[in-house]
């Protein structure tokens, strides 16, 4: 039979089986074959066949890996290699607050840019709207230039209830995998749209003005959001809980491509006098350039271009 990826660790998944039972499965030997040398073998949303145990009908053997729609990775820097967050998505889920943990707009730039090459709709929620620092002007004019680009943005309070609705629309019927720095409300989201304390949420760390890691390991959440979406019944979700990351790093995409997944940049590489060998930093006829004295490309932007650039080049990855 065939089951989906809830959760798991250390070769040991939980599945749910299309007969609708849950079941601890292990994973033996090299059975998924791959050309990455992935972190974790699976990922939450992943589907796989199974083989039921014969003395035990909640437990079985991972036999193989269906082909994957798609699949959302970061590089792990501890372990020097890709590590899989979620597969089989409709939307990825990018949250980030005006403060408390302080605004990462570069963490947001970093992940638009992994869902742009791996061809998944990404979505921007600004959560905690509740909180007097949202009406800063800095955030409000970051959030303006994703918007601007053509970017969802959704603006919510997981501890008010304000935009809750607009999410749940865009989630009904679809798998999408929530990501974001520690503390931003990933799980507190979560429960509110379930109704529920579905899952287990933290407090900010004060120490470090960040979040405390509440979530440790990727989950698969099947909820209702009936109470959401009037007129309806047994309307559901699938959203993937990723664990709060403080530095979300890149992979597979070179310090030279980098353009090529700004929504704004890439229309206009290739077109410099240079071509494809401009480094758009003072040259004479770079196209990027001229859209940034014009004002088509934002200097906040640009400077974030260039730093996530470097990064890549010099494998120096800031907070």
């Amino acid at each position: 039979m065939q089951g989906t990826v809830l959760d798991g660790t250390n070769n040991f998944f939980t599945i749910l089986c299309d007969d609708n039972i849950v079941r601890l499965c292990s994973l033996k030997g090299k059975v998924l074959k791959s050309d990455v040398r992935y972190y974790n073998a699976l990922a939450p949303g992943d589907i796989v066949e199974v083989a039921q145990d014969a003395l035990d009908s909640h437990k079985g053997q991972i036999t193989s890996l269906v082909p994957r729609k798609n699949e959302f990775v970061r590089w792990n820097i501890k372990k020097r290699c890709p590590q899989l967050l979620a597969a089989n998505l409709d939307f990825i889920i990018l949250v980030t607050t005006s403060d408390e943990p302080p605004f990462r707009p570069r963490f947001i730039d970093r992940a638009l840019m992994q869902a742009e090459a791996q061809n998944i709709t990404p979505v921007v929620v600004c959560n905690k709207c509740d909180l007097p620092s949202y009406s800063n002007k800095d955030f409000q004019s970051r959030v303006k230039i994703w918007k601007d680009l053509g970017y969802t943005m959704l603006h919510v309070s997981a501890k008010t209830g304000e935009g809750l609705r607009a999410v749940a629309q865009l989630l009904e019927n679809r798998t999408s995998a929530f990501v974001g720095q520690s503390g931003v409300g990933k799980s507190s989201l979560i429960n509110a749209l379930a109704g529920s304390e579905t899952l287990r949420t933290g407090t900010l760390s004060q120490k470090y003005d960040r979040g405390a890691h509440t979530t440790t390991k990727g989950t698969l959440n099947k909820i209702i959001i009936n109470n959401l979406i009037s007129g309806k019944q047994d309307v559901r979700a699938a959203i993937i809980d990723t664990p709060g990351i403080r530095r979300f790093v890149l992979h597979d995409i070179a310090a030279e491509d980098v353009a090529l997944y700004f929504r704004e940049f890439s229309p206009i590489v290739g077109t410099c006098a240079f071509g494809m060998s401009c480094t758009h930093t003072n040259e004479d006829g770079c196209k990027i350039l001229e859209a940034v004295h014009a004002g088509i490309i934002t200097e906040e932007r640009y400077e974030s271009w260039q730093r996530i650039k470097n990064e890549i080049a010099t494998q120096s990855w800031e907070d």
